[in-house]
């Protein structure tokens, strides 16, 4: 073991640049993995002290003892609790402040006149606690609201908006109020609780403007008395407060708050960058096996010679092994280094692009360490072990043989093998998308799929690299027909090479067609269920935004151009005992302006205790028309109500809808989330648009969209996340162009006596490099057209898996320009991967080419 150790050591020393595409490949993928892991353990912790910083004065928090949560929400919405309950609470043992915490939705706007934020993290409003340790805000700059219309928001807010003190702007909520700032503040010392913003108003107004009526608060705060732990104030709060209402730790209050980010950002985030890194190892898997199995074939005589000698097949594999193995453990911790070095630029990188997370040092474990070592040297070491094992059989006869060309074709059994993977893949997809929808059937054919793909890599390169580089004959004479020529020479490497570039644009391509599918849903879905001209709707999703003033439908109503305007707004309740999300509208004018599909039943005669859903819910909860169904508000309160319609559609409307009527006994902060407007006869879109605008403007100016420009517009966070996804993508297409540029690396190496003798014979130097580079663009071409193929098929899977496990009708979508883009690109980056090869071929000497054994 010694002696193969030895000989290991001594071939990385003298072939370094062998395996520095193997290197480059394994570091890359570790580092990303790495980062991703320690970012994501620094954003827990950071936000953790964040939060425990900003409550720590918060010994117990009185609430809603049950909560509502709808499918999709992972947070239930409360009923607010009596602020009278504060005199009550004074007066326990123990207690030495306690205050009201009013909470809604306000959306500041910007000096700019742009709303700001809304693109997800929660636009906050409530009252300003007096008592400095009760607030988790602190007062940074100015002074505390004091008078009507005063408010402190937070310094990220005031920077993002570019307003300072003294400055007067606009606060919806969503009814637009004037106010003006007297302070700035910060949360847990940072500027913000990332990119929440916060107005802090005097009690009096947010009682006016984030509430139904007075007296009601999301939460009261509380603070022990000297010596007086958390958990015994809890235990002597409890006794006093009336039946639905709780009290819990303020430790427990802000592990709440953290699990709240970690499940709705953070785990989708790591998770989301897991994917990728998961993604990148997978396409440095094809890197490294390549180039292992391309040094095992040029050392097959060096490797003869020693079982001549010899050397005994294990110890062969195991001097393979063993380089294999340096490499993995010195780039696996070279990937560490740069993982950290990654999580600290992401840390950097988010607050300058207008993204802040808390401040604090990393947080490195020993699982985000050990993982990703693990991970990479696994992944080196499996991808190297069948070229090990086959140097391991190199018959000592080879060693009379001249140096062995790795020329291994397509195999019928590979043929056979590869045909049956694919039937299967076909199979198990068409039953899992058309004929019995799961998601469980879907995946495992994709799956296969992909498998399929890479084993009959070989089987189809040579049928398509002789059809892709056909013209090349025609284009470029003899050094095109050589070019084609030396990329059909090894169908098996040339596969190899381009499956790693195959899967990158495999993913690229699927992510693309997926998000086109979504536009075309999201399309189809305005085109077929919104009947009306415009749309008036605040530019935000997620948590953020404060929504539209539920007045605006009515003002809009009464304009000489407007036939008919509806507003949308939500709200919740439990039906039978599960949480579901309610639309509250006028239940006439939502049908005039919506098609809602076949109605049973009417929805002119809803009332205060009619609701109408839809059918696939009717089927669902087995109601019908003049079913009683029981609904439980948050404010506790339960009421019987008769289900008086049965609709078809639901995509905008909403599966249950009720009266405006019915919800104002029930609702806290009043908004709408959308307005549908249609134009009397005779009036123009754009005429008719003219007017909603100059109406809308004064209630925050939000935006009028046609139908077209509102599908645009629902849909323009698919656009954000394809820009991410191709950001992330291109680390994969990188090791990939490594992989190939290691390829044409090692293949002149192994070829130097052969392109020796074509300069010899007249071949200049350029033909030269053309001939690599086109070599190059072939391998590049065919795994693109591979992606694209494997891409379109694998979205055209999630399409149907998504259509067939939910209510909603899934459109599929081909969007061809954006298709050609990615094709260019991977064959634009195969050129790109074949010029430092070809530069390294160019400059051999001819005469020691020629002489090379």
């Amino acid at each position: 073991m010694n002696a193969s150790v030895r000989l290991s050591m001594s071939s990385l020393r003298a072939h370094k640049r062998r395996f520095a595409g193997t290197f480059l490949a394994v570091f890359l993928g570790v580092a990303f993995l790495a980062g991703t892991l320690v970012m994501g353990d620094t954003l827990r912790a950071n936000f953790d002290t964040m939060f425990g910083d900003a409550t720590s004065g918060t010994d117990a928090v009185v609430r809603s003892a049950d909560a509502i949560t709808t499918p999709g929400e992972s947070q239930g919405v409360r009923q607010p609790v009596p602020t009278a309950l504060v005199k009550a609470i004074d007066q326990v043992p123990g207690v030495a402040a306690a205050a009201p915490n009013i909470q809604g939705a306000g959306q500041l706007v910007g000096a700019n006149g742009e709303a700001i934020g809304g693109k997800g993290p929660p636009t906050l409003a409530g009252n300003w606690i007096t008592d400095p340790k009760l607030n988790p805000y602190r007062l940074a700059e100015g002074r505390t609201p004091a008078s009507p219309g005063e408010v402190v928001i937070n310094r990220g807010a005031a920077d993002k908006g570019h307003l300072k003190i003294g400055d007067t702007t606009t606060l919806r909520t969503p009814d637009p109020v004037k106010v003006t700032i007297v302070g700035l503040a910060t949360f847990g010392g940072e500027d913000g609780m990332a990119q929440v913003t916060f107005t802090g108003m005097t009690q009096s107004d947010a009682e006016k403007y984030l509430t139904a009526k007075p007296g009601e608060a999301a939460t009261i705060q509380v603070r022990a008395g000297p010596g007086v732990s958390q958990q015994s104030l809890v235990d002597r709060l409890t006794p006093v407060l009336p039946k639905g209402v709780e009290a819990i730790t303020g430790q427990q209050s802000a592990q709440e708050n953290t699990d709240m980010i970690s499940s709705q950002f953070l785990t989708i985030f790591t998770t989301f960058l897991l994917v990728f890194s998961g993604i990148a190892l997978l396409v440095a898997t094809f890197s490294i096996h390549n180039t292992f199995a391309i040094v095992i074939a040029q050392r097959t005589r060096e490797n003869a010679l020693l079982r001549a000698l010899g050397a005994s097949r294990r110890q062969v594999t195991a001097a393979t092994v063993t380089e294999a193995s340096v490499v993995a453990v010195t780039a696996s911790a070279a990937g560490l280094a740069g993982g950290i070095g990654i999580a600290a630029g992401l840390k950097m990188l988010f607050p300058a692009i207008g993204f802040p997370f808390p401040g604090g040092d990393l947080v490195i474990r020993t699982l985000s360490m050990t993982l990703p070592l693990a991970v990479g040297i696994i992944v080196c070491l499996g991808s190297a072990l069948m070229p090990a094992v086959r140097a391991g059989r190199t018959a000592p006869l080879a060693a009379l043989r001249e140096t062995s060309v790795d020329q291994s074709g397509a195999s019928p059994v590979r043929a056979v093998t590869g045909m049956a993977l694919a039937a299967l893949a076909i199979g198990a997809t068409l039953t899992g998308v058309l004929i019995s929808p799961s998601l469980l059937l879907a995946g495992l054919g994709a799956a296969l799929a992909l498998v399929a793909f890479v084993v009959l890599g070989p089987v189809a390169s040579t049928t398509a690299v002789s059809i892709l580089g056909s013209p090349l004959d025609r284009l470029r004479g003899v050094t095109g027909g050589l070019a084609r020529r030396n990329a059909l020479r090894s169908p098996r490497r040339t596969a190899a090479t381009a499956s790693a570039l195959m899967i990158g644009v495999a993913v690229v391509s699927l992510f693309t067609v997926f998000g086109a599918s979504l536009k075309a849903t999201m399309d189809q879905t305005v085109s077929r269920s919104f009947a009306g001209d415009v749309a008036v709707s605040t530019p935000s999703f997620g948590a953020g935004g404060s929504g539209l003033s539920p007045q605006l439908a009515g003002a809009i109503d009464k304009l000489p151009e407007v036939d008919t305007a509806v507003g949308l707004g939500q709200g919740v309740a439990e039906v039978d005992g599960k949480g579901r999300a309610l639309t509250v509208t006028d239940p006439t004018a939502l049908s005039r302006t919506f098609d809602l599909g076949t109605v049973h039943g009417s929805l002119n005669s809803l009332g205060t205790d009619g609701i109408a859903i839809t059918k696939a819910e009717a089927d669902r909860q087995h109601l019908t028309t003049g079913s009683k169904a029981q609904l439980a508000f948050t404010d506790g309160k339960k009421q019987t109500f008769t289900v008086r319609a049965v609709y078809g559609e639901s995509e905008l409307a909403g599966d249950y809808v009720i009266t405006r009527a019915a919800w104002a006994p029930h609702r806290t902060q009043d908004s709408d989330t959308l307005v549908a407007v249609s134009f009397k006869t005779g009036v123009s879109t754009a005429k008719g648009k003219a007017a909603v605008e100059k109406a809308a403007a004064h209630y925050g100016n939000p935006q009028v969209q046609t139908r077209h420009e509102y599908a645009q517009s629902s849909a323009g966070g698919i656009d954000m996340m394809l820009t991410l996804v191709y950001a992330l993508l291109a680390l994969a297409v990188l090791i990939a162009l490594l992989g190939i540029a290691n390829t044409l690396t090692l293949a002149i190496h192994e070829r130097t006596r052969e392109l020796g003798l074509l300069r010899a014979v007249g071949q200049t130097r350029s033909q030269l490099r053309a001939m690599v580079r086109w070599e190059s663009v072939l391998v590049a071409a065919f795994g693109t057209l591979g992606g694209l193929s494997l891409g379109a098929f694998l979205g055209w899977v999630l399409v149907k898996a998504s259509d067939g496990a939910s209510d909603s009708a899934f459109a599929f979508a081909l969007p061809p320009v954006q298709l050609v883009v990615v094709a260019l690109v991977g064959v634009a980056a195969g050129a790109l991967a074949g010029l430092r090869p070809a530069r390294r071929a160019a400059r051999l000497d001819v005469l020691r080419a020629i002489a090379t054994e």
